[in-house]
């Protein structure tokens, strides 16, 4: 029997997973890593990637009670924009900037300001820029920490630093790469011009030489990995990318029209299409960095999940979820004048703006644990129409959002993005979207079948359908005129 080997690094944690050909997933285990928060900065240590990776893949592969030589390929997807800077020994030379940090705020108005023909990607080149991105990261390394900037062998991203790890090889994913390093499959590569504007142009030397696309072979395992996860040194590596693009192939999203949405500590919404796109309000289009001869569009909101960790953390205590969903589901849509914001750590888009906050506005002294927990939701449901909406004004639509992660195991989660969207909402029998598009990108590379198209067919299968309450969606409509009105008027506040 042959098995696929996967791995899932968020943000919270990695998790690891077992899948046969047909899909299945046999075997899983997470081990959850530091995260270290200040205002507007996060940051992780590589090292822990890699360690709790050893011990999550081969936990999962104990679960999953395979032979270990059955293994015949891996394939992961990680967070996107958390950058590392490495010596040539793959070693970091300081903690890595997660993809939530904004402290390029700066750089990447200086980005913007440059004008040059690859910000095209940034809302038809009227941007904003995100300080998420990889330039504007590198460029604020290299003002304020030069020392590292200029002793840094790679600067690249989480996936690439597991990939030399498990094949010594310096690869970067066309995933990666094509989503927020500004490189243009079809425009010559790297954004050069780009980076000489910014007096940057030494970060092209930095970057992997080789641009993989997802599904294609990088290499093998070394003889120091192989040994460390206990598997054969014939395993093969295949290219994987961002958690939330890969795991639009694990939602089955692959045609034109279709909309996706991968939920955990950020949401991000993906629509795929023939032709390029672009707008104001409206991220992409990326050429081929998913499926070949097809371009994404993509919005994406930065706190979601995390929000609801914040609230966990605020209390003190982990959240009684099943008590605090019963008695959420109770309430009238609106959690009696509660709106929230849910900007706790800036805009992704339709706004792009790093310097948004979060507020929960109307609170009162009858408001309990309850009503805040729905109105998290409820406004994390509203950022998400923003998005669609300005997907819409773009010229791109789809008629149902088919949604993996974290809000696909919360019923009431599902029922009220189906009601602010006003849109039905699909999730597939396996809602761990990154996982089983990994899965799929392995069992492409090991040569199970000709395509990734092929691979979703095998191995992503249908699940059930949540519609939208014509009475809830009414009520939302109301209130998102009010949540829509808070980005302009705090924005003057927070200035």
């Amino acid at each position: 029997m042959a098995y696929l080997l996967t791995a899932d690094g968020g943000t919270e944690s990695i998790r690891a997973r077992v899948y046969d050909l047909k899909g299945n997933c046999l075997g899983t285990s997470a081990v959850p890593y530091q995260t270290d928060f200040k205002p507007g900065r996060v940051e992780q240590n590589p090292e822990d990637w890699w360690a709790n990776f050893v011990r999550a893949a081969r936990e999962a592969i104990r679960e999953a009670g395979v032979n270990a030589d059955g293994i015949e390929a891996i394939c992961y997807a990680t967070t996107c924009c958390t950058v590392v800077a490495l010596d040539e020994n793959g070693r970091a030379l300081r903690p890595a900037i997660m993809w939530m940090d904004v402290r390029a705020h700066q750089e990447a108005h200086d980005v913007l300001a440059t004008g040059d023909e690859a910000l095209l990607l940034n809302g038809a080149g009227q941007g904003p820029v995100s300080a998420e991105w990889m330039i504007p990261k590198a460029l604020w390394l290299k003002r304020n920490e030069p020392q590292t900037f200029a002793k840094a062998h790679r600067i690249c991203e989480y996936q690439d630093f597991l990939t030399y790890r498990l094949t010594g090889t310096w690869a970067a994913s066309l995933d990666n790469a094509g989503l927020r390093w500004h490189y243009r499959s079809r425009a010559g590569g790297w954004a050069s011009s780009l980076l000489a504007a910014l007096d940057l142009s030494e970060l092209e030397l930095k970057w992997p030489e080789r641009v993989v696309a997802p599904g294609d072979v990088i290499g093998t395992l070394t003889s120091a990995a192989a040994n460390e996860l206990g598997l054969s040194a014939n395993v093969k590596v295949i290219q994987g990318g961002a958690d939330a693009l890969i795991g639009m192939i694990g939602l089955g999203v692959h045609k034109p029209g279709q909309l996706a949405m991968i939920t955990g500590s950020s949401h991000l919404q993906f629509g795929v299409t023939e032709s390029p796109i672009h707008a104001p309000g409206v991220w992409g289009s990326y050429a081929d960095i998913v499926y070949p001869d097809r371009w994404i569009v993509e919005g994406g909101q930065t706190s979601t999940g995390s929000i609801i960790n914040w609230l966990s953390r605020l209390k003190g205590a982990p959240l009684d979820f099943d008590d605090l969903n019963r008695k959420a589901a109770a309430l009238e849509p609106g959690c009696d004048g509660l709106i929230v914001q849910d900007h706790f750590q800036g805009n992704r888009t339709p706004h792009t703006d790093p310097l948004s906050r979060g507020a929960i506005v109307g609170l009162t002294l009858g408001h309990e644990m309850h009503h805040v927990f729905r109105a998290i939701m409820e406004g994390i449901g509203f950022g998400t129409r923003a998005i669609l909406d300005a997907f819409r004004s773009a010229g791109y639509a789809g008629e149902e959002m088919t949604v993996g992660g974290g809000a696909a195991g919360s019923d009431l989660w599902l029922q009220i993005h189906a009601d602010t969207a006003g849109i039905p909402v699909r999730v597939p029998a396996s809602p761990d979207a990154p996982s089983t598009g990994s899965a799929v990108l392995a069992g492409v590379g090991a040569g199970h079948f000709a395509t990734i198209d092929e691979g979703i067919k095998a191995m992503v299968h249908a699940g059930r359908l949540i519609k939208p309450r014509a009475d809830s969606v009414a009520r939302y409509d109301e209130i998102y005129a009010k949540y829509a009105a808070l980005y302009p008027a705090l924005k003057e506040v927070l200035a």
